[in-house]
């Protein structure tokens, strides 16, 4: 977690946790590569935003603890725990946030 903590975003980007959908069931399952659900993450940090012709700073829009739907390809793959998959995403990269 220190090292999610040291990681600010530069600019526009956005920094996510991927939601990893188990490989196997609760009762020891092996489940079908087509049963994925959505592609989507929880944000972990947010870059400051980026600055218009004027140089007034924009902000982005999301804010840490947020759930977004990630495209199917795209960011950039950042190592910061061994078990957790991390992508650095630019804001307008991500489709849309999801809400319960």
């Amino acid at each position: 977690m220190a090292a999610i903590k040291r990681l600010l975003p530069s600019f526009n980007r956005v920094l996510v946790e991927k939601v990893v959908l188990p490989k196997k069931s609760a009762g020891g399952i092996l489940l079908p590569e087509t049963s994925k659900q959505l592609n989507s993450g929880k944000v972990v940090a947010v870059g400051p935003g980026e600055r218009d012709r004027d140089g007034k700073l924009i902000p982005v829009a999301l804010k840490e603890g947020d759930h977004v739907l990630l495209p199917e390809y795209g960011g950039l793959e950042v190592k910061l725990a061994p078990e957790k998959e991390y992508l650095l995403f630019r804001e307008n990269d991500i489709l849309g946030t999801l809400s319960d």
